[in-house]
């Protein structure tokens, strides 16, 4: 249903290395990155997008001024790669907001990790799938 989505960068290299380091567990890598030459108002300033291979799906914009936080969960096709997203976030500026577990509120098999990015975003990456070793 979402075609891609946006958030600010006040400090848009800290930014960028951590959703870099962070997305790499899910199989999501840098798909582009340029400077917004039009912005009259912002001559320099850059964006960038993550996702998979040739569908930047995860925009990064730099601005001047702080936005309100967000919310954005991502995809995880095992609870390992939700493990590994959540130490690779925390290894690259993450601040921790949930270590990778069990959410039983939600449903029985929902398994995610939350950090907070370099721009107090609220980031989460999620496996709704029962853990497999349960499965043999």
């Amino acid at each position: 249903m979402i075609d891609h989505l946006s958030t600010y960068a006040t400090d848009f290299d800290a930014t960028k290395s951590f959703y870099e380091a962070a997305f790499a567990p899910l199989g999501y890598s840098l798909q582009m990155e340029f400077v917004a030459e039009w912005n009259q108002s912002f001559p320099t300033q850059r964006m960038c997008a993550f996702g998979p291979e040739d569908k930047p799906a995860f925009w990064i914009i730099e601005t001047k001024k702080e936005f309100t936080p967000r919310h954005t969960a991502f995809s995880a096709k095992s609870r390992a790669e939700v493990e590994r997203f959540y130490e690779q976030a925390m290894a690259h500026g993450g601040e921790d907001n949930g270590k990778p577990g069990l959410r039983p509120m939600y449903h029985e098999n929902y398994y995610g990790a939350f950090v907070i990015d370099p721009d107090g975003n609220n980031v989460e990456a999620v496996c709704h799938a029962p853990e497999l070793n349960s499965l043999l």
